[in-house]
């Protein structure tokens, strides 16, 4: 993410003009948007025509300039694009007033955002430019008869290939090289820097041999690490030992495995966590939070107004970092935020036990 300008609005509001770099910064921006927010840039609208002279074509689109209250907000990961949908409120046509339109926002498009910002949206966007020049990371975990290959990214791990093998024992041989040469052409085509090389055995070993041969370019990025799985649960294991902390610092989702299991650990002890809405606001009044996990979607339901929470979150998040808390919002898409919203979709790492 890049910050292009940034200057006090009225009301307490500020504006500030980014430009998202990845998928990951529209990922981002998907839990800094909310209702109510101010949103402008350049864009396309179809207009009608209404004249003698124009046939009647559903309509062109021009470019203006438009400024939208912020109705809706998708994060369409497929598409490569964000989604926010709103009212008009200025725009260089003025006949285009009041009428609905969609910012399909993309990578490298500029959007200005005008909002109060919470201490936790400026502290998420300056992760999101502190990450901008971090390594794009993937994952293949293999053993005998099947392999897979995830990437790493802010909003999660992305499934993107699963290899099987035949493993018959007049055929296995050839299966098991057929297996690793299509897994060393998936990793020659990934547009990453790194790359982790997990599973059990001596089996990755044998795997690099035929990546090094293939694919000399995509061995010179590997890494590898031993895990007693493969598939999600070997990516978990690479994620807790800290693998893609040597190769992309302080990475979020690897930070999310190490606090869920800190927290499901004093959990089943009995020991210093609170989880729920009621149990961490009153933590958090307490002075005892020493870190709060909250989820994204949850975080953005309840500043939405569409939660269900009898608190109000932004009072819980306020009192943590008053009292030199920190705070760390998950992302839903990894298990260590499943998990976070199976508890409630907030919970907290106590420095004392409350009674």
């Amino acid at each position: 993410m890049r910050i292009a300008d940034r200057e006090a609005a009225e009301g307490g509001r500020e504006r500030i003009t980014v430009v998202p770099e990845s998928l990951d910064d529209l990922w981002h921006l998907t839990y800094i948007l909310e209702p109510g927010d101010a949103v402008s840039g350049d864009t396309t609208r179809r207009i009608q025509r209404d004249d003698d002279m124009t046939r009647d074509t559903g309509g062109q689109r021009e470019p203006m300039w438009l400024a939208l209250e912020v109705a809706d907000v998708e994060f369409a990961k497929f598409a490569n694009r964000l989604r926010v949908g709103g009212e008009i409120v200025e725009c260089s046509r003025e006949d285009q007033l009041d009428f609905h339109h969609t910012f399909n926002v993309e990578e490298h498009d500029e959007i200005t955002i005008e909002k109060v910002w919470q201490v936790d949206q400026l502290e998420r966007l300056e992760e999101a430019v502190e990450t901008a020049e971090q390594p794009d990371v993937a994952i293949a975990t293999v053993e005998e008869g099947e392999a897979h290959v995830h990437t790493v990214a802010q909003y999660g791990v992305e499934e993107r290939a699963t290899i099987t093998g035949t493993t018959g024992k007049s055929e296995y041989a050839r299966g098991r090289d057929e297996l690793f040469e299509e897994l060393a052409a998936i990793l020659k085509r990934l547009d990453v820097e790194a790359i982790i090389l997990a599973g059990p055995g001596f089996t990755k070993r044998d795997a690099l041999d035929h990546i090094e041969e293939d694919a000399p370019e995509a061995a010179g990025k590997i890494q590898t690490v031993d895990t007693a799985s493969v598939g999600d649960r070997g990516v978990h294991e690479v994620l807790k030992r800290g693998a893609v902390d040597r190769i992309q610092t302080e990475t979020r989702i690897s930070k999310e495995a190490e606090y869920i299991d800190e927290l499901m650990e004093r959990i089943a002890e009995g020991a210093k966590a609170a989880y729920g809405i009621d149990e961490v606001a009153e933590a958090a009044e307490y002075g005892a939070v020493e870190t709060l996990l909250v989820l994204d979607e949850r975080l953005r339901e309840e500043r939405a107004g569409e939660g269900e929470w009898a608190r109000d979150v932004n009072d819980v998040i306020s009192d943590v970092e008053r009292q030199g808390g920190d705070v760390v919002v998950f992302s839903h898409e990894f298990d260590p935020g499943q998990q976070l919203g199976n508890l409630g979709g907030i919970a907290a790492l106590l420095r004392y036990r409350l009674n």
